[in-house]
Order: C-alpha cells, then structure tokens, then sequence
C-alpha cells in the first residue's frame, strides 16, 4: 500500500522530520514501513496496517505544530508503542475463544503515568481503570481528583494523538439555592454551573492553551442538555457531578459514545441537588452496569483526598453527623 502527505513548509517538515530525519527512522523501523521525503511530499510504503499508523501519526504531528504546540519528549516512540499494543490487542481478540476476554497489559509509559500522577492508592487505581477501560465511572467525596485526573489523562490522549476533541459536561442544576434569573447571552447564563471543568482545565493547559483549543472545537465545554443527538467519535468525554443526572439524562450520555472514544462519568453520591423523589442516574447506572467488560467502576474514599487538610476532616464530621443522625431516627 502506498500514501503520500504534503507538508506545507520547510518549517513544518523541520518539526516533522526531527533532527537529521531521526523521526522518520524511528517511524520507519517501529512500524516496518517504507518512508521517503522529497519535494514537501513524505511517501509511505508498506502493509495496510503500519501504513495507516504511519499516516496517523504524522497527521497528528502536524496538527500540533499548526496549533504552535511543542512536541511533547519521547512522543514518536510512545505512539508507536501505542500502535504495537494495539496491534497485540487485536490478534490475541482474533485467537481468543468465544466468550473469553483477556485483559491487555498496559504500557511502560501507562505504568509511568499511573506512579507520577497517583497520590494515594484509590487514585491508581482510577487511573489505571480509565486507562484500561472505554467507560468508566467514579464516585468519591470532593477532593478526590475525580474531575482532575480525568483531565489531566484526556489532555494527554490530546496530545499523543489518540483523541481528536475533549468534551466536558455536567447537569446544570443549582446548589440547594435558586440562582433566579441570570442576565448575559447564552455562554454568560451557564458560564457559573460549568465554572468547575474550566478550573480544571486551566490547571492543567493554562488559560491561553485552554482558549485556544475551545475557539479551535478541540475542546467543549458544554451543559449536559447539549448532548443530545449526537454520536461523539474519537472523543475523550467526561461528565462532571453525574449524581445530578436523572435515570433517562445518563441513558442519554453514555449512548453518546462513538468509536474510538472513552467515556467518564463522576460524582459524589454524598451531595445530590435532584428533588428527593428523584432516583439519580449514577447511583442507577452502579446498580445495572458492573461486572461488564470493558466498563470499570472506581469507589474512592476520605483517604484519598488530596486538597487541603482540612476538607477530609470536614468531610468526616460530616458523615459523623449523618450517622448520628441516622441512630437518633431508630
């Protein structure tokens, strides 16, 4: 099979090629690829497999030096790890037997991801479940890095070229107080429930970064209600405080997802503002979606907070309040 990709210019093709083509032989000999340069055109050669590999890798190279992004260290050689993973995933599932599952092994760079990110033994296992999985759902008391980590990963598959677009959401549904008419355009009126995803973005991108991707669509940040009718591909999409959806507003997000893409949804079944008559949709979706491959299910608990000292101990009294409450009622 054979392909070809103009690159637009002698910068482009410098960010492209490496230094003394180094980023041409490593995808040469990590995919087992034919690659030639000349003229602004890069030729590939080869099996349809590593050919589309190649081709997506330097289509995405070439999306981040047009965005004016660096190129993030050692990003060649892990995507085409990357690729090499998937291409093991895809023949143990040809070989496997009817019903079997085998799960796949995560790669060195996964493992380092997990050790540098991790600050408490609930979180690893967070991280390694949405590393693994396509779906995953979180619930944890505030400050457990529920919304954090999902982002801080999603903006990694961001770079590395495995997602096309970050999509956040949350149900616009106010704090136990009505907040009455709210004056502005649209963006203006739900600007304060979405205030939380931009916070954790901005940790993580900076705020320039972050405005950039949002006026480029590489990142949305939008109410649930929004998602309606939509079939989200090669999407890393994540739903904030989903203990505030009802039983048909999850139904409605979790068959957003598209191929190519993987779905979060947290929240903290501890802090619902759905009237008290209103079974919520994440404690629903805990009852009927366990145990499915390819689903994980993540509990994190007060020993996994990491903000300040002070809220695990407020978190505490709490639920010694409730408990309290709880035995007065018997």
């Amino acid at each position: 099979m054979e392909l070809a990709i103009e690159v637009a210019s002698q910068e482009e093709a410098m960010f492209l090629f490496g230094a003394g083509d180094a980023h041409l032989r490593q995808i040469r000999d990590g995919l087992d690829v034919q690659i030639a340069a000349r003229n602004g055109v890069v030729r590939l050669e080869g099996d349809e497999g590593p050919v589309h590999h190649a081709e997506r890798l330097l289509l995405d190279m070439i999306e981040l030096y047009r965005a004016g992004d660096a190129l993030p260290e050692l990003y060649v050689e892990s995507r085409i790890a990357r690729f090499e993973v998937y291409d093991e995933g895809e023949g143990a599932e040809a070989r496997a037997p009817a019903g079997g599952s085998k799960e796949r092994k995560l790669t060195s760079q996964e493992r380092a991801a997990i050790r540098n990110l991790a600050r408490s033994g609930g979180q690893e296992k967070y991280i390694e479940s949405i590393l693994r999985n396509e779906l995953v759902f979180c619930i944890g008391p505030a400050g457990t890095g529920k919304t954090y980590l999902a982002v801080r990963l999603a903006v990694d598959g961001l770079r590395a070229g495995e997602y096309q677009k970050l999509i956040l959401c949350r149900p616009a549904v106010e704090a136990g107080e009505k907040l009455g008419f709210l004056p502005g355009d649209f963006q203006a009126k739900i600007n304060p429930y979405l205030r939380p995803l931009y916070d954790a973005l901005n940790d993580v991108l900076g705020m320039e970064q972050v405005k950039r991707y949002i006026e480029r669509e590489i990142i949305e940040i939008i109410p649930l209600a929004y998602m309606r009718g939509r079939t989200l591909n090669n999407s890393f999409i994540i739903l904030d405080e989903g203990q505030n959806t009802t039983v048909s507003q999850m139904k409605m997000f979790l068959t957003r997802l598209g191929m190519g893409s993987k779905v979060i949804a947290n929240g903290d079944v501890t802090q619902f503002d759905l009237p008290e008559d209103q079974l919520s949709g994440l404690v629903h979706a805990g009852s009927i979606f366990r145990d499915i491959p390819g689903i994980g299910w993540v509990e994190l608990e007060k020993m996994d907070i990491v903000r300040h000292p002070l809220v695990k101990k407020i978190v505490e009294a709490y639920e010694a309040a409730t408990e309290d409450s709880r035995q007065q009622d018997k």
